[in-house]
């Protein structure tokens, strides 16, 4: 901080100051930025007493106390300096930055990294408030029983004491990493201790610590196309390569062996994303297989593996994994409600006991009064109870779904047939662009998702991915109209 001997006095731009006693905002903050004002223009020069608080307080007719809290906020903010006995003055500060001549183009901002600029490019789509049809991977929230939720909200923050409301158990609240081992291993077969749980905010921030904790630059990986393009985009971000499984609704995944070893595989195999069909068991030990022989890490996301129309679920790879090479990730988002943010992974032993020291880097662990609730949830029966209900409901939406797609859309549209998820692929016929398609749609507040986005290294199919689970079935039917009138207007 510097001071300037005292120069020559200037009288004090009194007139500059001025106060709104009917202002919304505070007399004492209106004083501190007519005195900033008057600083950063200096119309006083550094090292100028300003008046004493009694004497300005009698020329603005403000209480003394007024003029006292303005001041000690300057000082605080290094703008004056008080001295014993003596009034403050202003300090001698930088110029600081100056606005440019309006003739004189800004000087451009330093653009983000390389890796910043790969963050901004990833694709975006996450819907509207309103728009439920037919955003892909939408749960019905209007079906969630969230009375009984925010009862359990309620009383785990009256008695949650200091456990709660910190920032401890950072790989997730004991009570839900119980709850999760058990409901994993009744409802999907997957083998683990609690100790292998980690709590996420989200299947995608799973993907995004994975790819920074097991990938460098140029590696590769290999995965689905079409695949799931949130976990693509944490991939790219990471700098690996991408190398394509191709999957397709006949033939399921060809997996041949891949010209380079992957460091990483990621696969949906309960039901795979966007297409909804589910990986057979001989693909299921042939990946098992490449993967040890490349020794390299699997991610199964289980994308919607709770919802299968015919049969029971699949069980997960997880469960025949000998290796410890098979990470598990799930989340409750079509579980529950997507705005809960709550997703896990479950780790090879080797990876769960270092993980706190990543999770306290990044800060992707979800908060403990959500996680205490929904181990609740889990343990007191409601989510069977919600999810056995869903699945009722879910049934005879998908069939409604396909019941008006079929007579509305038969021309434009065929359905997949697949038996699991909450979503559909619709394949256009020839000739229609299905981003020009979801675009028009938009317009119409109907919220669908391209197919072809699913693809980045072949040729992309033409399609649209369809969620229908939103929807009751006025939704249904008027949203397939807008669609359809949505398709018209590309046809022309």
């Amino acid at each position: 901080m510097k001071m300037r001997p005292h120069p020559k006095p200037q009288p004090f731009p009194l007139d500059t100051l001025t106060v709104n006693r009917a202002g919304p905002e505070h007399l004492s903050r209106q004083l501190y930025h007519g005195l900033v004002a008057i600083i950063r223009s200096r119309a006083l020069p550094p090292g100028s007493e300003l008046p004493s608080t009694r004497a300005l307080a009698a020329e603005l007719g403000l209480g003394r106390n007024t003029i006292v809290a303005a001041y000690d906020q300057l000082v605080t903010e290094g703008y004056l300096a008080n001295r014993r006995g003596a009034r403050p003055v202003i300090v001698d500060l930088p110029d600081g930055p100056r606005e440019s001549p309006r003739e004189e183009p800004p000087v451009p901002l330093r653009s983000p990294s390389l890796r910043g600029q790969l963050l901004l490019s990833q694709p975006y789509h996450h819907g509207r408030p309103g728009h439920v049809a037919f955003h892909p991977g939408m749960p019905d929230a209007q079906s969630f029983p969230f009375g009984v939720w925010g009862r359990l909200v309620a009383r785990r923050a009256s008695h949650g004491g200091e456990t709660l409301f910190g920032t401890y158990d950072v790989t997730g609240h004991p009570a839900l990493k119980e709850a999760i081992a058990g409901y994993l291993f009744s409802a999907r077969g997957v083998r683990c201790r609690p100790e292998q749980i980690v709590v996420t905010t989200g299947a995608q921030a799973a993907f995004d610590l994975l790819a920074r904790l097991l990938l460098d630059p140029d590696d590769t990986v290999w995965m689905e196309e079409p695949g799931y393009y949130g976990a693509k985009a944490a991939f790219t971000v990471a700098g690996a390569r991408i190398l394509p499984i191709a999957v397709d609704q006949e033939r399921g995944w060809r997996l041949d062996a891949p010209s380079f070893s992957p460091r990483l595989i990621y696969v949906t195999p309960a039901c795979q994303h966007p297409l909804g069909i589910t990986m057979r068991m001989e693909e299921r030990l042939r990946l098992l297989d490449i993967a040890e022989t490349a020794n390299s890490w699997v991610i199964e996301d289980d994308f919607d593996g709770e919802y299968r129309f015919q049969g029971r679920p699949v069980p997960a790879i997880q469960s025949m994994d000998r290796s410890g090479r098979v990470i598990y990730v799930g989340t409750f988002a079509k579980l529950l409600f997507p705005a809960l943010r709550i997703g896990f992974m479950v780790l090879p032993p080797e990876l769960a006991g270092r993980i706190v020291n990543a999770l306290s880097t990044t800060g992707q662990f979800a908060p403990l009064l959500l996680q205490a609730a929904l181990a609740d949830f889990i343990t007191e029966g409601h989510m069977s109870r919600h999810l056995k209900r869903m699945r009722r409901i879910y049934a005879q939406r998908r069939q409604l779904f396909r019941d008006i797609v079929a007579e509305r859309l038969r021309d434009e549209i065929t359905l997949s047939p697949a038996e699991a998820g909450i979503q559909v692929v619709g394949y256009l016929k020839e000739g229609i662009d299905d981003i020009q398609v979801s675009q028009a749609a938009a317009k119409r507040a109907i919220n669908v998702s391209p197919l072809s986005k699913y693809f980045q290294n072949t040729a992309p199919t033409q399609g649209l991915v369809l969620g229908y689970a939103a929807c009751d079935a006025a939704q249904t039917r008027e949203g397939v109209e807008r669609l359809a009138q949505a398709i018209g207007e590309v046809l022309g």
